[in-house]
């Protein structure tokens, strides 16, 4: 039974990305995720300054006159949104919660990708698969992607991208575009990144929150792991504290962007507390002119 609280989170949801997804992103998306290449559409009369390794011989010689081969882009792709549900995408210090950037980013994506025709669908992973949904077109599908997204309750807390990777790459068999969308607290998975990115095309969206990144001076603080439940007590007014924590996180960052650099995937960082909207922009751009 569908709430009348989710159906009023939806339509919120909608109204605010579709607008993004229509007035913003739409040229940019077409742009940055080409089609599988040049299909053949129709024929015309050959004109002056036509490539001549055009031309359609078996028409030609019917009519007596050379004509010309019309191709046009194959534009339907396949798009696959892999979206971390575990424990610790309910994090989130002013704005909003991990999760909560999450659902806008996939429903902005969503609706990208049905206004250009292409088919979308959706894995839910933590350390497990917790749900699949197959790729299909149209508004409907989309509005229970994101309801599937607001009341997803996963079964698993824990982090697994290594078998999420894994799993797109042997069940997803024609080539897509590949979102993996998660905060990525995780290691050893570039393999399964290099490995997934041979078969499809990724493009990886890391989540954040910036107290994740800097510990704040607010005193003695009890902070639990929300992926295994384990609490420590630290004392946020030590400098030294403080500052171990920032080195810590840095290197974890350095890791991530290497690990993103050499597995030769796009890749961008979204805070939960600044506006998405010129982050992808930034991306579609950059993957548009590598086109």
């Amino acid at each position: 039974m569908i709430t009348r609280d989710i159906i009023n989170k939806v339509r919120k949801i909608e109204i605010k990305t579709r607008g993004l997804s229509s007035h913003i992103f739409a040229g940019e998306y077409h742009s940055a995720f080409k089609g599988r290449g040049m299909t053949f559409s129709d024929v015309r009369a050959y004109m002056p300054g036509d490539d001549i390794r055009a031309i359609d011989w078996n028409v030609t010689a019917r009519f007596n006159h050379p004509y010309v081969k019309i191709f046009e882009e194959e534009r339907e792709l396949t798009v696959i949104l892999l979206v971390d549900v575990s424990a610790s995408g309910n994090f989130g210090t002013k704005v909003q919660f991990k999760k909560d950037l999450i659902t806008e980013l996939c429903a902005v994506l969503s609706f990208s990708a049905i206004q250009n025709n292409d088919k979308i669908g959706i894995i839910f992973f933590s350390d497990k698969i917790e749900k699949f949904i197959p790729p299909k077109k149209g508004k409907m599908h989309i509005l229970r992607i994101i309801r599937e997204l607001i009341e997803m309750k996963p079964q698993h807390t824990k982090t697994s991208i290594n078998d999420a990777l894994r799993y797109v790459a042997n069940v997803i068999k024609k080539k897509s575009i590949v979102f993996v969308i998660s905060d990525f607290i995780d290691k050893n998975f570039e393999e399964a990144l290099k490995y997934t990115n041979k078969k499809h095309d990724v493009v990886a969206l890391q989540v954040y929150d910036p107290f994740e990144q800097v510990l704040p001076d607010v005193g003695l603080m009890s902070v639990q792991d929300a992926e295994t439940g384990a609490t420590l007590e630290i004392d946020s007014s030590n400098a030294s504290v403080r500052k171990q924590y920032e080195l810590l996180a840095r290197k974890r960052e350095k890791l991530l962007n290497d690990t993103f650099n050499k597995s030769g995937i796009d890749w961008i960082k979204l805070s939960t507390t600044e506006n998405y909207v010129q982050q992808l922009m930034r991306l579609f751009k950059k993957r548009g002119r590598k086109a």
